[in-house]
């Protein structure tokens, strides 16, 4: 049959080429209704601007229609040749069976018995054309069946039993692969990491969701993720860079907290500091590591402050760490897990007290946030205070107020409260309501240890009490101070009233060790049977 050049074809501009109208439109329904049944002697010409996959698949469909519907179909050319049979409109209706839309269709539909080697090749080829592979629906059926692959193979890699005789290159690589994991303490878990990180950002991203709404294992995603994100930083630049880390920590963000460390999620903020990564992506970012704040330690929580600013660290981003760890954690701030922040944030404030850029207000903001029952000693965070105040001498009295208020006096050991009644950086009322805090802990342990005395059955141990006492502890015994105490006159006249309430503190202190002693050697000379505790009493009451 003689083939003539009647028809001009403008491919996208990017080639144009010369062929028989006869031919190509006795397959394309599109052309066919175009031309309808002219067969005049002069040359045609349609140009196309937005064929699908450009020139070099017009010549695929081209060979299909001059082979008279013959074409070697596979993963590499699956996507190009449905999506442009799609656009030709070369269907049943036009030619019969011999249609390249029934064909590419048909393979599609047995994609689920491709090989591993073969779902790489489809799915690299539908990232070259994403758009179109996108619209014709090949790669969202291609990556349902990678998964589906992940899931039925488990820990197992597929590569031995499903690479076909023609990707013995691709064989070569997994059994390669799977030798070097075991050198390389990879788990065998991870088999398809190196395989599926050639992916971009947004098949990546297609992937996490498709694994998440299958129910894949969490933990296995959340490791995915931070290797791709490690491999793929070695020669991208910083826009991809950037690309990458929002994928990474959006996808990680749709995780189970509980399956990603803290120390991940800090390695990635390392890395974000240094790029301008969107406003979402660095949210999401803080509120997964606020939510892990017990699991941090102090050297992550130092993170230097962004440039233009004077102060030594990041107090803003640490804030906004214990805003989301109290808001994000709900149900699951158990105690352990407040006090662990609160020790960790004692430290950080320690850290970060000398510096003399921070600001009352930020200073103030670290102090305050957390409940009273998270800390049960606060004399970490009074010593913190006293080094702020050292260093910010210029406070008002006011904002050292608004300090020293956060503080549970209560809370506070005999020492800090000591050294808290002789500090005048502190105010005043600080100075008074420490020490009348400690004298009432100490009246409530004297009370507690005579009534303890009381309790004890036998009445010579009563007389034995009160025989030592009249035989010289009568001089030992502290008058508690429960006076109103006024604090309107000089600063001079109130430290010399400290003083002598800080002596009736110490001095009660000893009595109540004492008291203490004679109570344990009390108890201590108590036996089980009766008979020895009767030989034991007069001994006792003399």
């Amino acid at each position: 049959m003689a083939v003539c050049c009647d028809l001009e074809a403008d491919i996208n501009g990017e080639e144009t080429f010369l062929l028989d109208k006869k031919i190509i439109c006795s397959f394309s329904g599109r052309l066919s209704k175009l031309f309808g049944k002219s067969t005049g002697a002069n040359r045609n010409k349609v140009i196309f601007n937005d064929f699908p996959g450009g020139a070099e698949n017009f010549e695929l469909i081209s060979r299909f229609c001059y082979n008279k519907g013959e074409i070697d179909i596979n993963p590499s050319n699956i996507s190009l040749l449905y999506s442009a049979a799609e656009f030709m409109e070369m269907s049943k209706s036009v030619s019969g069976n011999c249609n390249l839309l029934e064909k590419t269709k048909k393979c599609i539909e047995e994609l689920g018995y491709w090989t591993w080697p073969d779902l790489l090749v489809a799915l690299k080829h539908c990232q070259e054309m994403q758009q179109v592979a996108t619209s014709s629906g090949i790669l969202e059926k291609c990556l349902d069946s990678i998964v589906g692959r992940l899931a039925i193979t488990g820990e197992a890699s597929p590569c031995a039993s499903t690479s076909s005789p023609d990707s013995s290159g691709l064989r070569l690589s997994c059994d390669t692969r799977s030798t070097e994991s075991l050198k390389n303490s990879f788990s065998r878990a991870n088999w398809w990491f190196e395989d599926l990180s050639v992916l971009s950002p947004n098949l990546v991203e297609m992937l996490v969701k498709s694994m998440v709404s299958r129910k894949y294992n969490q933990v296995i995603i959340s490791r995915f993720l931070l290797y791709y994100q490690k491999s793929k930083f070695f020669t991208a630049s910083s826009d991809e860079k950037r690309q990458v880390l929002e994928i990474v920590i959006d996808g990680l963000y749709t995780l189970d907290p509980s399956c990603i460390s803290c120390k991940s999620l800090f390695g990635i903020l390392r890395v974000v500091l240094n790029l301008n990564i969107s406003k979402s992506s660095r949210n999401k970012l803080e509120c997964m590591i606020g939510s892990q704040m017990d699991q941090a330690t102090l050297d992550n929580l130092l993170i230097p402050s962004p440039s233009g600013t004077s102060y030594l660290y990041d107090v803003n981003l640490v804030l906004r760490f214990l805003k989301a760890f109290l808001r994000e954690g709900g149900w699951r701030l158990s105690p352990t897990r407040m006090k662990k922040v609160a020790s960790l944030m004692d430290l950080y404030i320690a850290e970060v007290a000398p510096d003399p850029f921070l600001r009352f207000s930020k200073f103030l903001a670290l102090v305050v946030p957390l409940p009273d029952s998270a800390r049960d000693c606060w004399d970490e965070l009074y010593h913190a205070i006293d080094v702020y105040l050292e260093v910010h001498a210029g406070l008002s009295e006011e904002e050292k107020l608004k300090i020293c208020c956060a503080l549970n006096y209560e809370k506070l050991s005999s020492d800090a409260c000591v050294h808290l009644s002789q500090n005048a950086k502190f105010p005043s009322k600080s100075s008074v309501q420490a020490l009348v805090s400690q004298q009432l802990k100490l009246k409530n342990l004297l009370q507690g240890t005579k009534n303890s005395k009381s309790d004890m059955n036998s009445p010579c141990k009563l007389n034995e009490t009160r025989g030592k006492a009249k035989k010289g502890e009568g001089s030992e015994q502290i008058v508690l101070y429960s006076g109103r105490l006024d604090i309107s006159g000089d600063n001079g006249n109130l430290r010399a009233h400290l003083q002598g309430m800080q002596w009736r503190v110490i001095e009660l202190e000893k009595l109540c060790k004492k008291m203490q002693a004679q109570m344990a050697k009390l108890m201590k000379s108590k036996t089980p049977t009766t008979h020895s505790t009767a030989r034991s009493l007069p001994r006792l009451c003399s």
